[in-house]
């Protein structure tokens, strides 16, 4: 019994920065941090003719293409008023990309969240919900340890932090684009920096939840 305890704890430990980092990136996949960064004064203004309004329109479609149920396809048939298409082939290509790789990283966030509370659960009913919570405040310092870094990482040398990740989720260069592409105008570089900044910061709140609040709970 300690050893699957101790599995289960090990567990409980390294999926808690992935829980509190989706959730971060979840709690930003919405409209309300695009009506956020397109107001703010300093965001840089689109030099090829987008107007605050058209980001919002576009920009807002764009991201809940990543979460919705609409055909792989759909931004593909997205047009302009003068007809012309909203995204090339390869911007389209980029963001089926993306597609797919936040689904899948929310469909393995859900299934944590499952399997954690299952475990909690279990804790409870065998008395051992003292070491669940050890498990979740280790996790909490795990976390902190690797956002700390990102977010020093961020300050210092953002293009090169962004450079690395899409090296690590996307092939060879289908990540990079023309200034005068759409997906650029959309989501400039500051957008993405700020976007890191505030994931960073949520997830460190939720890290310091572990930390403290359930870290009391464990010394009961």
């Amino acid at each position: 019994m300690k050893i699957i305890t101790k599995v289960f704890s090990i567990f409980v430990t390294i999926i808690i920065p992935f829980i509190l980092i989706m959730t971060a990136i979840r709690i930003l996949i919405n409209p309300f941090f695009l009506d956020y960064e397109y107001n703010q004064p300093q965001f840089p203004a689109d030099p090829y003719g987008f107007s605050t309004e058209d980001r919002l329109k576009w920009g807002k479609i764009s991201m809940d293409y990543l979460v919705n149920n609409e055909p792989d396809d759909y931004l593909g048939s997205l047009t302009f008023e003068d007809g012309s298409p909203l995204y090339n082939e390869r911007e389209s290509s980029h963001m089926l990309d993306v597609r797919i790789l936040v689904k899948s990283a929310l469909k393995a966030w859900y299934i944590l969240l499952i399997l954690s509370a299952v475990i909690g659960l279990a804790a409870w009913k065998t008395g051992r919900l003292i070491d669940f919570w050890k498990a979740i405040a280790r996790g909490g310092w795990l976390t902190l340890g690797i956002i700390l870094l990102i977010m020093t990482s961020t300050f210092i040398d953002f293009n090169s932090l962004f450079t690395a990740f899409h090296g690590l989720f996307f092939e060879g260069d289908t990540w990079l684009f023309f200034a005068d592409d759409t997906l650029i105008r959309l989501y400039p570089l500051k957008l993405w920096s700020d976007a890191f900044i505030f994931m960073g910061i949520f997830t460190l709140a939720g890290a310091l939840v572990c930390v403290f609040a359930i870290g009391r709970l464990s010394q009961k």
